[in-house]
Formats: C-alpha cells, structure tokens, sequence
C-alpha cells in the first residue's frame, strides 16, 4: 500500500479547507453550528425539543443509487415534526441538488401517511415537515424522485408518541459520535466510501518495475555525421504520430576541407559533359566499326568509357545531393510507426555525429518488465498475469493473457546485484490511457495461471487504506456523518483491491476517497465536523 505522506504546506492546506467548511462551531455560511443556513434553527429545536440530534434520531440508509442520512426529533401525533434529510447520489457522492422527497407513515393498521417536499432548502438537503395524526409504531421510509434515479430508503419502524409528555419520558440512547466529518464537508471534497465486500482474491508476488517500449516498437534517430538539421515541411515535433518511412528532416552534413557547394555543382557539370563526350566517341566508333575502319576492341574501350562516366556522374550527384540536393541533405526517415517521444533538436542546429535526435515509441503496446525478488521466483510456475499502478495514480491497470496482453518470459538467472529475477508482459493500452516510457511501477504478479486459482476473501478498495506508521488504518463510516478509525491486518493485493484479514466485517463500509481528511478530522480540534448548515 502506498504511503500517504504529505508535506508540512500541503497539510496546513488541508487543515485550512476543513477549517474553511466547518471551523470554531460555526457553518460554511457563518452561522452558528446549530442553525439552518436560513436562520432558522435546527429542526429539533425547531419543534422545540431540545438542542441538536438530543432525544432526536439519526438514521443512515444506502441504495444502490442514493445514500440517506436523515436527522428527525421524537415523533408525536398531532406536532409539526422537522426532518433533515441529507441525500448522497453514490456515482459522484455529491449532494442531489434538485428532486422531491416524501416521508411515509405506514403499518399499524392505519392509514399510510406522506409529507412531501418538492426542492432541498440547500443543496443535498431536503426538510419534509411530519405532522404524524396516529400514535403507536409505524413504519417510516423516504422516497426520493430525483432527476438522475428514483429510490425508496426503507428506515424501518419508529414511534408515534402518543403525547409530548410520553415522547419527553423516553430514555436519551447515549451516541458515541466517533469522528465527525459533516456531510457538508463531505460534498465539497474529493470523498466515496465503499462497502466491505467478500470478492475472489488471486494469489500474487509483488514486485517492481519500468514500462519499456517494445524493441520493435522503438527507434532512436541519430546523426550519421556532424551537420546541420533543416526542415523538410512542418518540423516534427514532441507526441506527434508519425509512420514507418516518414520524411522527419533533413541533415546536411559538414563539408570537408576546402569543398563547397559550388566546387560539388562544378563537378556534377563536368561529369555530365564527360559523359555526354563519352556518348558522342562510342557513336561514332559504332559507326566507323561496322563500316570496318576500326577494330572492336576501340568499341569495347569506348563503352567503358561511358559507363565509367555514368557511374561518376551518379556518384556526383549523391555527393551534392547531401548538401544541396533531395531537399536539402540526408534526408531522416521514421524507422518504425508510433509517436515522437523525444525530440532533441530544432530546425537549423548543429549535430554532432551520433547526437539523439528524435525518440520514437509505439506507446499504445508496451512492456513491462518487473524485478520479482529472488524469495519469490520459486512460485514464478505460469504467471496467470499482472497488475500495475504507477505514482499517483491508485487505479491499476490489469494485464489479462489472451485479452488485452501475454507474457513475454519469466527470467531464469538471479541478477547479481539486486537478487531478482525478471518477468516481462506485453500490454495493450486500454481506456486511453498512455504511460510514458520509462516510468517506473508497483505491480503484482498472479500465480497459477487461470482466475481459478482465485479464493473468497474479505476485501477493500486499496485507496481506503492509509499507512500510519507501518500499520494500515482504514475509517469506517459508524453513521452518515461519524466515523471510526480502525486497524486492520491486510493480505493478498488484487489490482484495485485488498484482501483484509483482521478488522472489517462485510457490509461494513470504508471511506476509500478522502481517508485523510477524515484523520485530519479525528486529529484535530473537537470543532471539527461537527458544524452544520442546518
């Protein structure tokens, strides 16, 4: 698991955001904690039954699509009773900013009852007004009609009291608050949690690595000679697409002692007039010999004459052809087809001869090449493939032989010096996604070849788990806005998921984005998160 260390700036950062939403009491409005960002107060003080959330209930609720944390006082039939419904959409876990919402009164053989609202006073929170006319248990539930999804949250059975007296002799449940982390702050952070979840678990190696280019995926140009590089059209340049046999540039190559391009023309035009002498004497031997006024050898002489002149006469124009002709010298191909990766010049520099000028790479299909320590190069047996995550990334990328990559070898010498042994994959870029080459990575490698080899474990997404200290932490979400911090012992990593060995129950849910905000939370002043815009 990757450590989430950050420095002494980006902490106070952190602090000052949390601070900003909620700090000293008071709401992101200003306001004091226990008021509506209206003014009005909160809804058990509303009715007039103490301060917030005491002899009051707060439930919290999933669906698949919504997540429901709901604050409402003791029930009483006949009085006006403030509910603060806090709705979550679950595919952003933003606040549902527009919508109706009912409250529903059912069972007991009476009458079902439905207090609706048709707006959030602010966004994410809805506040339908229950006046109950039935005393006795009742089912309550609350329906949620949004624009993105519908869902009903089924809270299960509440209390009808039938006077405010009954309602006041109730005992108070005592709460363990545990870490407060307000919605509100929730909405305006990057923040999911995710359910503990049993899921097959593969056994794995772990190693690292670098992505590599393929070898015939890559080329690297250099200067064949000390020159200067000219343009031949637009110049190439950095992450453009280029094909196999595409014209780059141009080197035109320093010119030696005392040549110049003038005394290079000067000998392409003497060739020429000797070739065109060389033609005019083998015509008129050809002539004179079949008349036979001269023997065939003069003929024989004549035509090597001639071809010796061509041959100097191409020679001659290949030599001017690198400085002045074919578009300006040397010309410089792509030897493969991918893109510039690297491009180490610009038009009109000087090169030296074997200078890098352009770095070309297939990217879209790369290799891995993993160091798996020499401990575990016994249970290399048919890797069954791999998973890799780079540096600030925590999505992996899975490579699946026979899908979207294979296994290239598995290594059958330790390294000398780092005591590993390798393992390379190639991979097909997926969700266009592009890593750049050279880049190095924490991977897994997958034992036994075939999903089979998988086993039921209790797991966690990995971003859930923060290092404290060599120890992995998670926090649990305890209700819609506490949560409990909580040391597990991990296993086995399976991509974007953890085995967790000691811990966590299934059900449960973890904070998996914005787990150390959460710790900011718990460290930090009793303030903190327990401010509401109500």
């Amino acid at each position: 698991m990757k450590p989430h260390n950050l420095n002494p700036l980006n902490t106070l950062l952190l602090i000052a955001c949390m601070a900003g939403l909620v700090a000293c009491g008071e709401s992101s409005t200003g306001k004091p904690a226990g008021k509506h960002a209206e003014g009005a107060a909160h809804p058990a003080e509303a009715a007039g039954h103490g301060g917030h959330g005491e002899g009051g209930e707060k439930r919290t609720h999933f669906t698949d699509r919504s997540e429901l944390f709901v604050e409402f006082p003791r029930l009483v039939a006949g009085e006006k009773s403030a509910f603060a419904a806090h709705l979550t959409q679950l595919s952003d876990f933003k606040a549902v900013t527009a919508g109706k919402v009912s409250a529903r009164l059912s069972g007991n053989g009476q009458p079902d009852e439905v207090f609706v609202v048709t707006a959030p006073s602010q966004p994410g929170i809805f506040r339908p007004e229950v006046t109950p006319k039935h005393a006795g248990k009742r089912m309550l539930s609350i329906e949620v009609s949004a624009p993105a999804f519908q869902a009903v949250h089924a809270l299960g059975a509440v209390t009808v009291h039938p006077d405010r007296k009954a309602a006041d002799a109730e005992p108070v449940a005592h709460e363990d608050e545990g870490i407060g982390f307000t919605k509100e702050q929730q909405w305006k952070v990057d923040f999911a949690t995710a359910e503990v979840v049993t899921r097959p678990i593969r056994a794995a190696v772990n190693a690292t690595g670098v992505l590599r280019a393929r070898p015939e995926g890559e080329a690297l140009l250099t200067a064949s000679a000390a020159g200067q590089v000219h343009v031949a059209g637009a110049f190439p340049r950095l992450g453009q697409s280029v094909k196999q046999g595409q014209l780059l540039a141009y080197l035109v190559p320093r010119l030696g002692g005392e040549t110049d391009l003038a005394t290079l023309r000067a000998a392409v035009n003497r060739v020429q007039v000797e070739k065109g002498l060389a033609e005019q004497e083998l015509a008129r031997l050809e002539t004179l010999f079949r008349e036979e006024a001269v023997p065939e050898k003069r003929v024989l002489a004549a035509r090597a004459a001639l071809a010796l002149a061509r041959a100097e006469l191409e020679a001659a124009r290949q030599r001017l052809g690198q400085y002045s002709g074919a578009g300006g010298g040397v010309p410089l191909r792509a030897p493969v087809t991918g893109a510039l990766v690297d491009v180490r010049v610009s038009p009109g520099a000087y090169a030296q001869e074997g200078a890098l000028l352009f770095h070309i790479a297939d990217r879209n299909r790369l290799w891995l090449e993993l160091r798996v320590p020499e401990s575990e190069a016994a249970r290399l047996v048919n890797p069954g493939g791999a998973a890799f995550r780079v540096t600030g990334d925590e999505r992996s990328v899975e490579i699946i032989p026979g899908k979207n990559g294979r296994l290239i070898a598995v290594g059958g010498v330790v390294d000398a010096a780092t005591r590993t042994v390798p393992v390379i994959f190639e991979f097909t870029s997926q969700e266009g996604r592009q890593f750049p080459i050279g880049m190095a990575v924490q991977a897994q490698v997958f034992l036994g070849g075939a999903p089979g080899k998988a086993r039921e474990a209790v797991a966690i997404p990995a971003s859930s788990v923060l290092d404290e200290g060599g120890m992995a932490v998670v926090f649990v979400q305890a209700g819609g806005e506490s949560f409990e911090r909580r040391t597990v012992r991990l296993g086995a990593r399976e991509g974007d998921w953890v085995e967790v060995l000691d811990g966590l129950t299934p059900g449960s849910r973890v904070v998996s984005r914005g787990a150390y905000l959460v710790k900011l939370a718990s460290t930090g002043t009793a303030q903190i998160g327990h401010g509401h815009a109500h």
